[in-house]
């Protein structure tokens, strides 16, 4: 018996693929760089906590950071070498992080030999769950929620249902799409461990159907293996990847107003974080390395790359040969939801699936004009929203009435923005609003 179907979402926007660039390129393992910057805020939650000082030597998956709290995960040497600083550096958040920062010895030296575990899913649950945590694993595909807290769902909440998010519905991005084809089985094994967590009944892996290779690859293992699970191709709309969407045009449930997946007895997790937890529980390897898409008619040479974490942006751009002389914008993630970054020196973090370069023709943006009332943003929202109203409600500074409109459901998917012939960055202001709202909460206590 299966309860998964091939489904849709409400709303939702057909943008330009533009994966031609890469989708047919395999990962290529780069380099080790010079010199990383790891910050200790790569994840949602509680920032991580030095423990190292300036001048010690570290090796590969060495602890440098503890986790600050229960929703908080470590930080790890993703390179050896010595510490030469610890310091405020460039963010991808635009804001400057407290950072360790180690010059490489060349050597690439691992902290241990990392051998193989035959019995590895004999390990109960309690201890599974403490070495994801101490992996430093988070999600993947670039919301970076610490994944041991969502593996940790509460008694009252029972999950039977595991879902692994192999979408990959961003524009350019294609990250995953070659995970999923260069390595189907330690995906597969992946979502073994995390259904054992969870003691889920169901579990699938839902990709959209514009990556058939994909999903022939990961059915033939999945029949190669023996294990009861599904793949479902899922017909191509955006943003098909956003959990509750995923959750709804797969399963048919709903998650509430305000609601979590585990409210209707789901988890979506990435296909990537699917690999860093089979490594992490068969291996005890830490997360210090990921697949990154680099992109776009600004750089000269489109790859699918594997960093280590902390390399620089100018590193990860020169080993694609470099930018073209008419850069406008450089994006961490995708048009639709990456975020525009101020400088070369940001490193790549835990959540960094892809740095788009665009060109100044492609990035400049047309002037906003006045709302006429077309209703575009409404057809559009997956969340079924007024964004219209949302943010006439902000401009005016009428946040409560703004939280009336469901604002903070909002999943950021920014179809409002594309759809909008008044060219009204929706999102920008919708961002804004939720902001301000958790600020004023944070300062009323």
């Amino acid at each position: 018996m299966s309860i998964f179907r091939r489904g849709s979402f409400s709303g939702g926007i057909h943008p330009a693929e533009s994966k031609g660039w890469t989708a047919k390129k395999p990962v290529q393992k780069l380099p080790v760089p010079p010199q990383v910057v790891i910050p200790i805020q790569q994840h949602i939650g509680a920032p991580a906590k030095p423990i190292v000082e300036k001048g010690a030597t570290v090796r590969v998956g060495d602890l440098i950071c503890e986790a600050g709290g229960f929703v908080s995960v470590p930080a790890h040497a993703s390179i050896s070498g010595t510490v030469s600083a610890i310091e405020e550096r460039p963010h991808p958040s635009g804001l400057p992080v407290l950072s360790v920062v180690i010059d490489s010895d060349g050597a690439d030296t691992w902290c241990s030999d990392l051998r193989f575990k035959d019995d590895y899913l004999s390990m109960d649950r309690s201890n599974m769950l403490k070495c994801v945590q101490a992996a430093g694993i988070v999600g993947m595909g670039g919301a970076a929620f610490p994944t041991h807290v969502k593996l940790s769902p509460p008694g009252d909440k029972p999950v039977d249902t595991i879902i692994l998010n192999g979408a990959e519905c961003e524009p350019y991005l294609t990250a995953d799409h070659r995970l999923m084809v260069e390595r189907p089985r330690e995906i597969v094994l992946g979502l073994q461990i995390i259904a054992k967590i969870l003691h889920a009944k169901y579990a699938a892996i839902g990709i959209e159907n514009n990556k058939p290779d994909a999903v022939e690859t990961l059915r033939k293992t999945i029949s190669e293996l023996g294990l009861p699970y599904k793949v479902i191709a899922l017909r191509v709309k955006y943003p098909q990847g956003a959990e509750k969407q995923l959750i709804n045009a797969m399963t048919g449930r709903e998650v509430p107003s305000g609601g979590l997946p585990m409210d209707v007895g789901c988890v979506v997790q990435n296909v990537g974080t699917a690999v860093a937890v089979y490594e992490a529980i068969a291996y005890d390897r830490p997360l210090v390395e990921r697949i990154v898409t680099v992109t776009g008619n600004g750089v000269k040479e489109p790859k699918n790359v594997l960093a280590r974490i902390g390399s620089p942006y100018a590193y990860i751009l020169e080993q694609c040969g470099g930018l073209t002389d008419d850069v406008g914008k450089i994006v961490m993630g995708g048009p639709m939801m990456g975020l525009a970054q101020s400088s070369l020196d940001i490193p790549v973090i835990k959540g960094t699936s892809g740095l788009l370069v665009l060109r100044k023709k492609e990035s400049s943006r047309q002037e906003e004009c006045v709302c006429i009332s077309c209703g575009n943003c409404v057809t559009a929202c997956p969340m079924k929203l007024i964004p219209k109203m949302v943010v006439a409600l902000v401009k005016n500074g009428r946040l409560a009435g703004a939280e009336a409109y469901h604002m903070m459901d909002c999943i950021e998917c920014g179809s409002c923005s594309f759809v909008c012939p008044a060219h009204i960055n929706l999102l920008h202001y919708i961002r804004y609003g939720k902001s301000e709202v958790l600020r004023q909460r944070k300062k009323a206590g």
